[in-house]
């Protein structure tokens, strides 16, 4: 029976991720398995990728085959190396501990290259977005100046309003002055009525 390392695809249309097993290369990709070590999901950016790493290399001792894409992920997660280097400490090229500490360091250096494009990833999203914006900022304004422009025009296009027409001024009653004595005259003529009647 040969043993494959492969990934069974899971999810949904246009939205797969993928379980990491082991399984006999006469078994269906998404059917029966021996073990499942781990997940992989590429939707994310970047790859998310969970694996139990030493049930990957106890499967690769007993003589599992990856696959192109497990053995792609495999690498890209130390398992290949870790393995390589515990080969070369069975054939006595070096010890064990000297394998571990160039493990550790191929890790290190590994991880510090992961986070820097982590980093580039996020920076350049971030310029993006900035340029996305201020293209939208000069959409807008655009936008503003042909409505202005537009508004400007229909305003001059429109007839100039016809003049108030003036009313006719009502005659102003103007309070002339009247001396005491004429004042005196009607007070005494209305006295004089309010007796004969």
């Amino acid at each position: 029976m040969s043993v494959k390392i492969r990934l069974a695809r899971h999810g949904r249309k246009q939205h797969a991720y993928y379980h990491i097993v082991v399984a006999n290369s006469r078994a269906p990709r998404d059917g029966r398995f021996i073990e499942r070590i781990g997940s992989y999901n590429p939707n994310t950016n970047p790859a998310t990728i969970d694996l139990d790493f030493d049930k990957a290399i106890s499967w690769l001792f007993k003589g599992a085959q990856p696959t192109d894409t497990t053995r792609s992920i495999l690498s890209q997660q130390g398992v290949m190396m870790k393995k390589h280097l515990l080969e070369g400490a069975k054939k006595g090229a070096f010890s064990e501990a000297d394998a571990e500490v160039k493990f550790e360091a191929w890790m290190k250096e590994k991880s510090a290259k992961v986070q820097s494009s982590k980093e580039k990833l996020t920076s350049a999203q971030i310029e993006d977005k900035k340029a996305r914006l201020k293209a939208e900022v000069k959409v807008n304004e655009a936008r503003l100046a042909e409505i202005a422009k537009r508004n400007a025009a229909a305003a001059a296009a429109k007839l100039p309003a016809p003049a108030p027409v003036a009313e006719e001024a009502a005659p102003e009653v103007v309070a002339e002055e009247v001396a005491p004595e004429a004042v005196a005259e009607v007070q005494v003529e209305t006295a004089e009525e309010n007796t004969e009647a």
